[in-house]
């Protein structure tokens, strides 16, 4: 049992215990200092235990990652739309992924802990150290996500930042159209809000963290890349179309307050 490894060549038991450790240290926070609103996780319970990409908007750098691992886990319990119930404990599905910048993780004080906790790394090929850049792909940053999605289920951010409304990266595209995974599509919203960019100090209690996982999406891999990212922009309603949605209401409100 202890002899037992992750795709990447880290122990189980190791990676066990570093995701019950985080889930012990943020289920208080997101189960008492916050309102959940949680949809759709039942979806999870009907899709493979592999070559599944779940595909999110993004407001926090660590947040919302954890938020997901909680209700993930929780759901394959049998505990839909909840997190009430400690799902990362018994950890049902031990293959579960997180893609993150890896300027990102090198600056963080736990590198190796994520690491064996889950999150894939990869350079970005538009920005380093504050500053754009523009260069090629790194092949090991592809080969290491289609390993992982080879293992289980991937957890990717396709607009590569917690801005909203940035255009997504055909990198991601370019992944599905090649492995042709199950994509699920989840907006998430709140933690903007409630907590900094990094997504580790709480700003404002009393805020709503929704998660919403929506039906995978039906994809045609033999579509063009800029077909496929358009549709899961759609998905996670990140696209130009939503943005506008997004401003007449925030104007709605405005005008309710006046």
């Amino acid at each position: 049992m202890g002899k037992r490894r992750t795709v990447f060549g880290h122990k189980m038991w190791q990676r066990k215990w570093l995701i019950r450790f985080f889930g012990l240290i943020t289920y208080p926070r997101f189960n008492w200092y916050y309102d959940t609103e949680i949809e759709g996780t039942e979806i999870l319970a009907k899709i493979p235990k592999t070559n599944v990409l779940i595909v999110s908007n993004h407001q926090t750098y660590f947040s919302d990652a954890l938020f997901m691992m909680h209700a993930f886990q929780s759901a394959l319990m049998g505990r839909f739309n909840n997190i009430k119930y400690p799902g990362f404990w018994f950890l049902p599905h031990e293959e579960l992924y997180a893609v993150a910048a890896a300027e990102t993780i090198e600056n963080a004080k736990l590198t190796n802990f994520m690491k064996v906790g889950g999150v894939v790394s990869i350079q970005r090929t538009w920005r380093a150290n504050g500053q754009e850049v523009n260069r090629s792909v790194d092949p090991k940053d592809t080969e290491n996500i289609v390993a992982a999605l080879n293992a289980g289920w991937v957890v990717s951010f396709p607009q590569g930042t917690t801005r909203p409304f940035v255009p997504g990266r055909k990198g991601t595209a370019h992944i599905i159209k090649n492995n042709k995974p199950v994509v699920i599509p989840v907006v998430i919203d709140g933690f903007r809000r409630g907590f900094d960019k990094r997504g580790v100090k709480k700003k404002k209690k009393g805020i709503t963290l929704s998660l919403r996982v929506k039906a995978p999406l039906n994809i045609d891999y033999d579509d063009s890349v800029e077909n496929i990212l358009a549709q899961v922009m759609d998905g996670i309603e990140q696209s130009d179309k939503f943005n506008l949605i997004d401003q007449l209401e925030s104007s709605k409100k405005i005008e309710e307050k006046d």
